[in-house]
C-alpha cells in the first residue's frame, strides 16, 4: 500500500486491517472458483493455471493476464534452477523476494502493466 502513496502519507491500522480482510476475501473467492473447476474435472490439486482461469472467469481480466505472464516467467526461472541444480525439485528460495523481482521485471518490460489503482 505504501508504494502507491506519497512518501509522507500515513496508513491507519484500521485501514491496513480492512485491506487485509478484503485481500483475504478476494483470495478465498478466486481460490473457491479454481477449486470448483478442479472438482468438476476430478482433480485434487489447484495449480497456477486454475487460478489464472478463475481470475478471468470472475471478471478480473486486468489481473488474469499479468498473472499468466508471471506464472510463465516463474516456470522459466524454476526450470532454469532445476536444470542448474541437476534436480527436478522446486527451490525454496522463491518466497524470499524472487517473486517481487519477477513482477518488477515484468513491469519494466511491459508498458501495459503500469500502475492503475
Amino acid at each position: 500500500m505504501k508504494q502507491m502513496l506519497p512518501p509522507n502519507a500515513k496508513i491507519s491500522k484500521e485501514a491496513k486491517e480492512t485491506m487485509q480482510e478484503c485481500v483475504s476475501e478476494f483470495i478465498s473467492f478466486v481460490t473457491a472458483e479454481a477449486s470448483d473447476r478442479c472438482h468438476k474435472e476430478k482433480r485434487k490439486t489447484v495449480n497456477g493455471d486454475d487460478i489464472c482461469w478463475a481470475l478471468g472467469t470472475l471478471g478480473f481480466d486486468d489481473y488474469a493476464e499479468p498473472m499468466r505472464r508471471y506464472l510463465h516467467k516463474y516456470r522459466e526461472v524454476e526450470g532454469d534452477r532445476s536444470a542448474s541444480d541437476g534436480q527436478n525439485t522446486r527451490s525454496s528460495n522463491f518466497g524470499t523476494g524472487d517473486g517481487q523481482m519477477l513482477f518488477d521485471d515484468m513491469d519494466r518490460n511491459n508498458p501495459s502493466t503500469s500502475t492503475r489503482y
